[in-house]
């Protein structure tokens, strides 16, 4: 599974259509509003490259009220749990043992 992170600039008024247009997309999982100098991040979530480049370049980018993207393809994920695991790890000696 490929998992991309979608940052998306909109014109001005077309934040929430624009985000009700992505959740509809196969392959977008998410949408959320955000501040800064994007107005929406998107997560995509897709088997194959070319169909990430397809969803973005066919699909997100054809949307009426975006203006610009940028897309970021994931490495790896983390999760509180996983981070906490990994500082775990190792730390058995300096942990007190009851």
């Amino acid at each position: 599974m490929i998992t991309a992170i979608v940052l998306i600039k909109t014109a001005q008024g077309r934040t929430q259509e624009v985000a009700q247009a992505l959740i509809e997309m196969p392959g977008v999982t998410e949408a959320y509003s955000v501040a800064g100098m994007y107005d929406l991040v998107a997560m995509a979530r897709v088997r194959h490259h070319d169909d990430l480049a397809n969803l973005v370049t066919e699909s997100i980018q054809r949307i009426k009220g975006i203006e610009e993207t940028n897309t970021l393809i994931a490495f790896r994920a983390y999760s509180r749990r996983d981070l906490e695991a990994m500082w775990d790890i190792g730390n058995e000696e300096a942990m007190p043992q009851p």
